[in-house]
């Protein structure tokens, strides 16, 4: 098993291609503020598209941060500009098909237990009652999540490895974290 990131550590630098847009530099987009960076699976993950909506209905917490967020994905920028606009989203998503992004932040798979954990099973059932029908399937079926908030100063503030496929952080816990780095660089 990799070693995970920690606070306090380097946070990778890596070029991305969103859907509506190639060659990106993930420094160079966030420059000198913090930024929100979220693992999910793959856009035909109904779990992950309902983890992006409710991420999108709280992005004011970020805004208000003036912080940076991004979902990396494992899927193909020719999917996700398919199925929708740039517009739609407001974050960037950072399309990562052979899973680069996700190898260079040590966000692993895990093993079937942890893909059919009861609390993932509870979020797919969540995610169909509130519409999100099940996509294309993409990247690693058993990849897990994680979220990482990267200070202005480029190191990793927070580090979250979940557990099972629908174990992320609330917008709200990550934009606590995002606080809490930024009145630690002020003080």
């Amino acid at each position: 098993m990799n070693q995970k990131l920690k606070p306090g550590d380097k946070a990778p630098d890596f070029r991305y291609d969103s859907p509506w847009k190639s060659d990106q530099v993930f420094y160079e987009t966030i420059g000198n503020r913090p930024a929100a960076v979220v693992f999910l699976r793959y856009f035909g993950c109904p779990v992950c598209r309902m983890e992006m909506v409710d991420l999108k209905k709280k992005i004011e917490l970020f805004d208000q941060k003036k912080a940076t967020v991004f979902v990396v994905l494992q899927s193909p920028p020719a999917t996700i500009a398919s199925l929708c606009e740039q517009e739609d989203w407001p974050f960037t998503i950072v399309c990562d098909p052979d899973a680069d992004v996700f190898k260079l932040y040590h966000v692993e798979p895990g093993g079937v237990f942890k893909y059919l954990h009861p609390a993932g099973l509870i979020a797919a059932i969540k995610a169909t009652f509130r519409g999100f029908a099940h996509g294309r399937f993409e990247g690693k079926e058993t990849q897990l999540p994680a979220a990482f908030i990267v200070a202005a100063n480029q190191t990793i503030a927070f580090s979250y490895y979940g557990k099972h496929v629908s174990d992320t952080p609330s917008p709200e816990t990550l934009a606590a974290a995002i606080e809490s780095c930024v009145m630690g660089s002020d003080g």
